[in-house]
């Protein structure tokens, strides 16, 4: 079969009307277009995922082609999104590698960090940091941090403001 717009087009409003093997063949000629259409575009160890994932989104959306449309615009939309979620998908792993391979897996800098920061709560009054700590840190809201802390909201909104703007002042003259 050759995998033109008409051949597609008519394929795909059989298998809306329930055509089992216009749907399969649908199918079996969408996921050759689909290794054409991606092969220059994502590296090959991703390409059958990207089509299975298409092929799926293409069944998922079959009610919502409207034959009288061209079917491969329609198609090339779908891959393109699929497409675009995957660059993102890959992107968002290598980003997640690369922060792995710069911060490692030492902990150091984080502890070092929570030790400065016991340091400063150490100079703040007692109910400023703890509020600062449960909402800011924690974070909790400050409805939870009130009733954890025993005090009213307010004041927990007035300790977080005058604790921040003291922790500002002594990092400033430090």
């Amino acid at each position: 079969m050759k995998s033109d717009e008409p051949s597609l087009a008519r394929l795909m409003a059989m298998a809306q009307r329930g055509d089992r093997l216009a749907y399969r063949t649908l199918l079996i000629e969408c996921r050759v277009w689909l290794r054409r259409y991606f092969g220059r575009k994502v590296a090959p160890n991703h390409l059958e995922d990207l089509v299975q994932d298409t092929l799926l989104s293409l069944h998922s959306k079959l009610a919502t082609y409207d034959p009288s449309r061209p079917f491969l615009p329609w198609l090339a939309a779908i891959a393109r999104y699929r497409w675009v979620d995957q660059l993102r998908r890959v992107y968002r792993a290598a980003e997640m590698e690369l922060e792995e391979e710069l911060i490692g897996s030492n902990d150091e800098p984080a502890i070092v960090a929570r030790i400065s920061l016991e340091r400063l709560f150490a100079q703040l009054p007692s109910a400023q940091a703890r509020a600062i700590e449960l909402v800011k840190i924690e974070g909790l809201s400050v409805a939870e941090a009130s009733l954890a802390c025993g005090q009213s909201e307010s004041l927990i909104k007035v300790n977080i403001h005058r604790g921040l703007k003291r922790l500002a002042a002594m990092i400033e003259k430090a």
